[in-house]
This record gives C-alpha cells, structure tokens and sequence, in this order.
C-alpha cells in the first residue's frame, strides 16, 4: 500500500500560495462537468495568467465563474477564446 502527502493543511500559508491555488483550479476544470483541458493557467509573480481555448461562450462563462470562485484575491488576467465552428455566411471564391 503506498501513502500520499495530502498536501499542505487547510490554514497554512503554503494552502494559500498562489501555486497551490492554481493548481487546485487546474484539478476543478480538468474534472466534474467541466472537464476543460484547452485552458492553461500560469503564475508570473503576483498575477496569475489563464489563457486558451473553449468549445463555446457558455464553457467560457463556466470557467471565468470557477476562476473567479478559486483565486479570488489574486490579480488575474483571462485570454479565453471561443471556437464556436459555425457554417461559412458565404461561398468561397477560388481563383
């Protein structure tokens, strides 16, 4: 049987570090009914940077509430894009 640490207890100033923060988040949208792997978060100093892509402005409202809910308190700045495919309003011309 192995053992694993449980991480840093509730409280400490390690369970507050913008790190483990990020790293909790990151676990919340890769799992439950988000399951969004296409966003990438980052920690440059004191801002953290969440950036990629969803499949439409829903997922993105989605991940924007569970940022917002993780790291509040912490400087955040959020480059989400949506990809919505849609069909073409016009024919493609070829010359």
């Amino acid at each position: 049987m192995s053992t694993h640490d449980a991480g840093p207890a509730a409280g400490t100033s390690a369970a507050r570090s913008p790190e483990y923060r990020v790293a909790h988040l990151q676990d919340r949208l890769a799992s439950g009914h988000l399951g969004e792997l296409g966003v990438r978060t980052e920690v440059r100093g004191e801002t953290v940077l969440v950036h990629g892509t969803v499949p439409s402005a829903r997922c993105r409202e989605d991940v924007l509430s569970t940022v917002r809910e993780e790291l509040a308190g912490l400087e955040v700045h959020c480059d989400i894009v949506v990809s919505e495919p849609s069909s073409p309003d016009h024919a493609e011309e070829l010359s």
